[in-house]
């Protein structure tokens, strides 16, 4: 019997096998057209049909209001970081925008912000080291700011915002990349929400933006066209050739999600997957959680481990049992098990079994 691989890369990640199967059958013939997604039109009336399906599917799922209008973009959520401040920025004539820094995401957001208009730190976790979100205080919030910017799930330090902060009138910008429909939250809340697909929703190389409509309009004169809200939305987010293929997964993961049981299932499911591992963390005199209780993520855990030589023999006999990328951002170092939604709880339990054995013998 072969053994079991289980991919915890922190992203790209895993894909629901049934996905993979399904897109390993069309993948000569997409829908009895006789090509494949990858050489369809996206101007054509197939491809058109399905990132309308798409959208639809998403809304429903994720209960966004018509309040809210969904844009596919190029360039991942990086290229949110400049899209943001280019579209929302000059809303106020202040050109003001307020950033919580929780790791490097918030940071790098906030530096790229500044090219564009008067951004500052609102809240920044750097005195614990990020392994704690800041204590939110809505004191803080700029009346003047165009946005306030979050990182719902720090993928480096393993936090994630417990509830979703309060920003009164200012418009909150959220980066949800690595834990968009992992759990129930009010996406009416948000005036801007972009994800990366590579976590939970598919594959990478493009964007998911939620943008409330009474944002849009208010981009600098030198946005360049394909990071206009406005205009992407007017052109139903076809200005150009868009990632077709991975328009096309994140169909196949919403229609995944949506059969094993939605946002809801999930939420109980990645609870259950992390208390698996975060037990573990809390019972032994070995392991070094990295995260601090309250502020723990579930699609992140992270812990060091006693000394560099077993970091590196627990990093060699976990690939070795079929447990694939749990190494450390660099930045962080240590273990760093990414357990999004189509990772299966059997996965979670092979490494909490490998964690437990590990211990014993080096412990």
């Amino acid at each position: 019997m072969t053994q079991p691989l289980y991919n915890f890369s922190p992203g790209p990640a895993m894909l629901p096998v049934p996905v993979m199967e399904q897109v390993q059958r069309e993948w000569l013939d997409f829908q009895g057209t006789g090509v494949s997604i990858v050489e369809l039109s996206h101007r054509g009336p197939v491809f058109s049909q399905l990132i309308e399906d798409v959208q639809t599917l998403f809304r429903e799922i994720s209960r966004l209001p018509d309040s809210h209008s969904i844009l596919f973009m190029h360039g991942g959520a990086q290229m949110q970081f400049s899209a943001v401040p280019l579209n929302l920025i000059a809303m106020k004539p202040a050109r003001n925008a307020q950033y919580v820094v929780s790791g490097k995401w918030g940071r790098l957001a906030e530096q790229e912000g500044h090219k564009y208009g008067n951004t500052s730190v609102m809240l920044d976790g750097s005195d614990s080291k990020y392994t704690r979100l800041p204590e939110w205080d809505t004191s803080r919030i700029n009346p003047e700011a165009s946005y306030v910017h979050i990182t719902t799930n720090d993928t480096l330090y393993g936090t994630q915002w417990p509830e979703i902060p309060d920003s009164g009138d200012i418009p909150l910008v959220a980066d949800a990349t690595s834990d968009i429909l992992s759990r129930k939250v009010d996406y009416s809340r948000f005036g801007v929400l972009f994800a990366g697909l590579q976590k939970n929703l598919g594959p990478p190389g493009l964007a998911l933006v939620i943008v409330c409509n009474e944002l849009l309009g208010h981009a600098l004169p030198e946005t360049p066209k394909l990071l206009d809200y406005s205009l992407c939305r007017q052109e139903r987010s076809l200005m150009n050739t868009t990632n077709t293929f991975a328009v096309y997964v994140m169909k196949l993961v919403l229609e995944w999600l949506k059969d094993e049981g939605g946002v809801e299932e999930m939420e109980r499911r990645n609870a259950r997957k992390s208390a698996r591992l975060y037990k573990i963390l809390d019972h032994s005199g070995f392991y070094l959680p990295i995260a601090y209780p309250e502020h723990r993520s579930h699609m992140n855990v992270t812990f060091h481990l006693p000394s560099d030589e077993l970091l590196q023999r627990f990093l060699s006999e976990a690939n070795t049992a079929g447990l694939y990328s749990v190494r450390g951002h660099s930045e962080v170092g240590g273990i760093r098990a990414s357990i999004y939604n189509p990772m299966p709880y059997e996965g979670v339990d092979a490494l909490a079994q490998f964690m437990i054995e590990f211990e014993r013998r080096n412990g």
